[in-house]
C-alpha cells in the first residue's frame, strides 16, 4: 500500500507538466486522497495489521491499539490510535496545562502597540489558524502563521518575535483556541502555479532522506506512523499539525510548530533550518494541505 502512495505521489511530483495544469491543486488532491486511503487502511482492522506492523507484538496490536477510529481523530496524533496514550491525553485535557498560555496569548492579542493598534487590528477575527500557511503571490513565498504575526508587528513598527519563542507560542495558543472553539477545519489553498511549486518543494523535502541518520519525515510519520521508538509512538502525517501549538511534556511549556520542526531536524542528524526560511515554509505548506478537512484541536498535549 505504501509503495502505491509513494509511486503515485512522490515519483509523479517530479513531472513539471503537472504544475502547468489547472486546477493548480490537482496533484495535491491526489496526494491527499492517496494518503487518507493508506492511513485508513493501516488503522482499520487488527486482522490486516501484520502487513503494516510486522515487528509490533500481536498482543500489543490487539490490546493497546484503537482500530477503525473516526477520521477526525487523526488530529489527535498517537492519542488517536493508542489506548494508553489516549488515556493519558484525556487526563491532561481535563485540566489542560496550557491554560496560562492561552490567557497570556489573549493579553498579547489585545495589547496596544506604540501606535495604538494591536494584533486585533491585523487579525480582527482570531479564529484563523486553519487558514495558515498560505501562499503569497506578491512575495512569491509561503507565509506561515508565525510569519503573519511578525508581518503584523513589522507593519506596526514593532520588532518581530522569535518564531520559536514563548511570546509567539502564547499568541498562537490563543488564536488556535479560538479556531478550535469555532470548530474550523484546515482549508489550505493552492491557487497559482507558484503555490503549486511551493507545495511540491515541501513534499519533496518531507520524503527526502537527510542528516547523518539518513531519515526523512515520512520515515516516522508515514511508514512509521503507529510504530514506536522505545515507548513513544509515531504520529501520522494526517492531522499532524492540528494540535499546534502543543504543550510538550519534554519542554514543560507550549511551543510553536517551528520549534518542533527544528527539533525534528536535530533528531534526523541535520543542521536545523531557520524557522523563517523558505524551506520551513514550504514544508509546513505541504503538511498543512495534507491535513485539509481535519479540525484544529489546539493547543494540545504531546510527549
Amino acid at each position: 500500500m505504501l509503495s502505491k502512495v509513494i509511486t503515485g505521489s512522490v515519483l509523479t511530483l517530479l513531472s513539471c507538466s503537472l504544475l502547468s495544469a489547472a486546477p493548480y491543486n490537482a496533484q495535491a488532491k491526489k496526494d491527499r486522497a492517496a494518503m487518507i486511503k493508506y492511513m485508513e487502511a493501516k488503522f482499520k482492522n487488527p486482522k490486516t495489521a501484520a502487513k503494516f506492523f510486522p515487528y509490533t507484538p500481536k498482543n500489543e496490536l490487539e490490546h493497546n491499539f484503537i482500530w477503525g477510529f473516526p477520521f477526525q481523530e487523526f488530529g489527535l496524533g498517537d492519542a488517536g490510535y493508542v489506548k494508553s496514550v489516549r488515556a493519558q491525553f484525556d487526563n491532561f485535557m481535563m485540566l489542560p496545562p496550557f491554560y496560562n498560555a492561552v490567557d497570556n496569548g489573549e493579553a498579547l492579542y489585545h495589547k496596544k502597540f506604540a501606535n495604538g493598534n494591536s494584533f486585533a487590528t491585523c487579525f480582527p477575527n482570531p479564529a484563523i489558524t486553519n487558514l495558515y500557511p498560505k501562499f503569497d503571490d506578491k512575495t512569491n513565498r509561503v507565509v506561515t502563521l508565525s510569519e503573519a504575526v511578525n508581518n503584523c508587528l513589522i507593519k506596526n513598527s514593532e520588532s518581530p518575535w522569535k518564531m520559536t519563542g514563548m511570546k509567539m507560542a502564547y499568541l498562537e495558543s490563543y488564536l488556535a483556541s479560538k479556531t478550535t472553539a469555532a470548530g474550523k477545519k484546515f482549508d489550505i489553498k493552492i491557487q497559482s502555479a507558484a503555490a503549486a511549486k511551493a507545495y511540491r518543494r515541501g513534499k519533496i523535502e518531507f520524503y527526502s532522506q537527510r542528516g547523518y541518520l539518513d531519515l526523512s519525515c515520512a520515515t516516522c510519520h508515514v511508514l512509521g506512523a503507529g510504530k514506536r521508538t522505545k515507548a513513544d509512538y509515531h504520529s501520522p502525517l494526517l492531522g499532524m499539525i492540528a494540535g499546534f501549538p502543543v504543550y510538550r511534556l519534554k519542554w514543560g511549556h507550549v511551543g510553536t510548530l517551528e520549534k518542533r520542526l527544528v527539533g525534528c531536524n536535530k533528531n534526523q542528524g541535520e543542521v536545523p533550518h531557520k524557522p523563517n526560511s523558505k524551506w520551513m515554509g514550504d514544508l509546513e505548506y505541504f503538511m498543512a494541505y495534507m491535513s485539509n478537512g481535519i479540525k484544529v484541536n489546539a493547543p494540545s498535549v504531546r510527549k
